[in-house]
C-alpha cells in the first residue's frame, strides 16, 4: 500500500507544497511543531533513511539544504534543526523546523493548528525565498 506521502507526491492527497523536483518533494507538516515545519521527502518510498541508496540520500540532503535556507531568510528563527525519525509513516523524511528554543523541536508538545489561509501563506512566504 501505497504511503500518505506517496499519496501526496501523486497529487491523490492535498499538501501545502513549498518545492519539488523529479526526486524529491518538501511540504508543510499538516501538524506542525511550529510555524514552517516542513517535511522533505524522496519520491521513491523506502521506509528508513538508512536503507536508501547513497546518490538518493545525498541527493535528499542537498534537496532539503535549499529547503532550510528558504525556511531560515522566511521564518524568524535563530536557525533550522533537522530531525529523522520515521515512526508514524514508513517513507523516508526529514523534518526541517524553525527553532527559538530547545523545545520547538518537541515531538511529545502538542501539535500547532492554522487554518488553510494561514498554511497556504507559510508556504508562499518560503517558497518565495528559493
Amino acid at each position: 500500500m501505497a504511503s500518505i506521502f506517496t499519496k501526496i507526491i501523486n497529487n491523490e492527497l492535498p499538501a501545502f507544497k513549498i518545492a519539488e523536483n523529479e526526486d524529491y518533494i518538501a511540504f508543510l507538516d499538516a501538524f506542525p511543531l511550529v510555524e514552517g515545519h516542513t517535511l522533505v521527502v524522496p519520491k521513491k518510498e523506502v521506509d528508513k533513511i538508512w536503507d536508501l541508496d547513497q546518490e538518493t540520500y545525498t541527493g535528499l540532503m542537498n534537496f532539503a539544504y535549499e529547503i532550510a535556507q528558504a525556511i531560515e531568510d522566511s521564518i524568524p528563527c535563530l536557525r533550522v534543526g533537522m530531525s529523522v525519525i520515521g515512526l508514524e509513516v514508513p517513507h523516508t523524511h526529514v523534518h526541517l523546523v524553525p527553532l527559538n528554543q530547545m523545545d520547538d523541536i518537541n515531538f511529545a508538545n502538542p501539535k500547532k493548528e492554522f487554518s488553510q489561509e494561514k498554511m497556504q501563506a507559510i508556504a508562499d512566504k518560503i517558497k518565495s525565498a528559493l
